[in-house]
């Protein structure tokens, strides 16, 4: 199942980073994902197929406004 996942999007992850954060932002996209902790700013990479089995929701990047 392809996910649609863009650069800029927050995701909610189904385990939580060991600082007690579930949100991460995505900054690259391509056979691995580099994500940052909403909550410590840590930055991992991390293989795509591993990052679309551990999403559990796809929140929109909160800088677009609806206008």
């Amino acid at each position: 199942m392809a996910v649609n996942i863009q650069i800029g999007d927050r995701l909610l992850m189904k385990k939580p980073h060991p600082c007690g954060g579930k949100i991460w932002k995505v900054t690259r996209i391509g056979l691995d994902f580099r994500l940052v902790c909403e909550t410590c700013g840590r930055e991992i990479l991390i293989p795509r197929v591993k990052a679309e089995k551990g999403v559990k929701r796809i929140l929109p990047d909160e800088s677009v406004t609806n206008s």
